[in-house]
């Protein structure tokens, strides 16, 4: 079988200049980058590096076959299976599909914008003013290139653009998903009401500068943001049910009684790379 294998690859090399050869490899390995990076974090992620797989070893082994044994018939049935792959990931990837084509009619297919970016920047932080002065508990997470799709994904599923009413909306008290947290990836609020991993106690305390009232201010929401945000790249945002104190998490670290410029400053540096 690895003879098989090689002896094909030698006949495609062959048959074909290795500039050819270099230039459809990497245009494929292009393209598969960019649908990763695209489906980075939601359930389509496994399930293309599924349909990928099976349709990569597909190709081989048919192409194997047909070139070692007279099979006619499976050869007469090669495109079919090609066509019949394309059918399925149509259908599994509706979803992703409607997403990407409704970026492209928002002009935002190739990546999301320093002013969109800025924009939900600005959303976050109005929200987290707001919460901070009714006492409102909230922790909000930044998703970046990491994916928390194995969080989001047992949670109440959204898909809606970031706005500051809407947060506010979430952790109002009376509504069902105002406990845990919201996660936001690149410009919609994806999940609600999701259970994050709590940091340890030892992680705790390297996390934060202690003080004399430190364990009465930190919270399970401050430990879930030290426990997200020290397994991930994400940015946390957290606003204490108790005083009200604005924090921030990243790399596993807490920045605690931010202001509002402060943390605006901060999620400019972290999200959009701009210091101010």
């Amino acid at each position: 079988m690895v003879q098989s294998l090689l002896d094909y690859l030698h006949r495609v090399a062959a048959n074909n200049s290795p500039a050819v050869i270099f230039t459809e490899l990497l245009i494929i390995g292009l393209v598969v980058w960019w649908v990763m990076s695209f489906l980075a974090g939601t359930r389509g992620e496994r399930m293309f590096r599924g349909i990928f797989f099976l349709l990569v070893a597909g190709v081989l082994g048919l192409n194997l076959l047909i070139q070692r044994y007279p099979f006619y018939r499976l050869h007469r049935l090669y495109n079919g299976f090609l066509i019949g792959i394309l059918i399925i990931a149509a259908a599994a990837f509706q979803p992703e599909i409607r997403r990407a084509l409704m970026r492209i009619g928002q002009g935002r297919f190739w990546g999301q914008g320093r002013s969109e970016l800025k924009r939900i920047i600005e959303e976050i932080v109005t929200a987290a003013r707001s919460l901070s002065a009714s006492k409102t508990g909230a922790i909000v997470v930044l998703e970046r290139d990491v994916g928390l799709g194995e969080f989001t994904e047992t949670s109440v599923q959204l898909d809606a653009k970031v706005s500051s009413e809407l947060i506010r909306t979430i952790f109002y008290p009376g509504t069902c998903l105002h406990d845990m947290a919201v996660v936001i990836r690149r410009d919609r609020i994806v999940a609600a009401r999701v259970q994050l991993p709590l940091a340890e106690p030892d992680l705790v305390k390297t996390a934060v500068k202690q003080g004399p009232q430190t364990d009465q201010e930190l919270g399970s929401r401050h430990m879930a943001a030290i426990g997200i945000t020290s397994g991930s790249d994400a940015v946390c945002v957290v606003v204490s049910e108790q005083t009200g104190a604005i924090s921030l998490a990243v790399n596993g670290h807490l920045e605690r009684h931010l202001d509002e410029q402060r943390l605006r400053s901060r999620l400019l540096e972290l999200m959009v790379g701009k210091r101010v």
